[in-house]
């Protein structure tokens, strides 16, 4: 059974009254994503749900960079339209039949079991491929005729599989199909140009300063908002330098850097900061482990540096300093 939600209200955000997506009236399918307190980008939120509305014989592909939201923005949509979805990481090693089904031995008989896609196919669910810029584009090409609303044809069970109305295939990936060229991604691979053109795309960015800090205060509620806010200041600064989107002058010296700091990662940074509150140097404590303890030296130095500028006393006083003043 079907279910129309207000949009407002199911997402709290702005939108026109009575504008409403459909969705599931049954929430307790176990393929269900689990709801979390989620801050939507109302750009993000649109695209995604005009898709889910009506595909048009597209796949949705979401891009960006590591950490940004991709999987999250898709799941806690879907968690709030009661849609339930079929999700499968991506490697180098992957075989569609990994995705559609194989057969498989169950107390002495074998017998088909059906994946990801078929279930998803079958059901109307959203099927849900992360880091799809990791497999073969020779595997993948066998999902270009669903897309298209064919139906699915599992030779080695004898099966045709109708897409339901409401299926949806949705992937996420670091690159739009067309490779890595900075080198920072291992593994990802430069995707057919024909499995490519059957996605509309949508870039998932790194959120606003504002919009970032609240998701992180939701997050971790107990962490500093001054403190908060100057971590922003150094995350800005090392995906600045990530991305190589430097200034002669004022990164002169700076090592380019092979790893970001996401979203993920901040929050990670604040949660340790506030479970950690009382230690010696807290912030680079902190800082150590939910980011540049899997950096080398030179890149690890160079981001602590910019966190120390960043800070100023607060980098090696804090919290001890606050307490003093309070």
């Amino acid at each position: 059974m079907y279910q129309r939600f207000h949009v407002a209200t199911a997402f709290e955000v702005e939108a026109p009254p009575g504008f409403e997506m459909i969705g599931f009236a049954d929430p307790t399918h176990p393929q269900i994503p689990v709801r979390k307190d989620y801050h939507f980008r109302r750009e993000i939120l649109r695209n995604i749900l005009a898709y889910l509305a009506d595909p048009l014989g597209d796949g949705l592909y979401l891009t960006g960079p590591t950490g940004a939201g991709k999987t999250s923005a898709m799941m806690q949509v879907a968690a709030r339209l009661n849609w339930p979805v079929q999700a499968i990481s991506c490697h180098g090693r992957l075989e569609l039949s990994d995705i559609v089904g194989q057969f498989g031995l169950f107390r002495g008989e074998t017998r088909f079991v059906h994946g990801p896609l078929s279930i998803a196919a079958r059901e109307g669910h959203i099927l849900l491929i992360n880091e799809v810029d990791l497999a073969d584009p020779a595997e993948l090409a066998g999902l270009n005729d669903i897309i298209e609303g064919q139906p699915l044809v599992i030779a080695e069970n004898n099966e045709v599989i109708r897409p339901h109305p409401t299926f949806r295939l949705v992937v996420t990936g670091n690159s739009a199909g067309a490779g890595d060229n900075s080198g920072l991604y291992q593994g990802v691979m430069r995707q057919n140009i024909a499995f490519m053109d059957r996605f509309r795309v949508v870039h998932v960015d790194y959120p606003e300063p504002d919009i970032e800090q609240e998701i992180v205060q939701g997050a971790v509620p107990r962490a500093n908002g001054e403190i908060l806010g100057k971590m922003l200041e150094v995350a800005t600064e090392v995906r600045r330098l990530f991305t190589g989107d430097s200034d002669p002058d004022r990164d002169a010296g700076a090592p380019p850097l092979t790893l970001t700091m996401s979203t993920r990662t901040l929050v990670r940074w604040a949660a340790l900061t506030v479970a950690f509150k009382g230690a010696p140097g807290v912030l680079k404590y902190a800082l150590q482990q939910a980011l540049t303890n899997r950096a080398g030296a030179e890149e690890r130095e160079a981001i602590h540096r910019i966190a120390e500028d960043v800070f100023g006393d607060l980098w090696w006083g804090w919290p001890a300093q606050q307490e003093a003043q309070g």
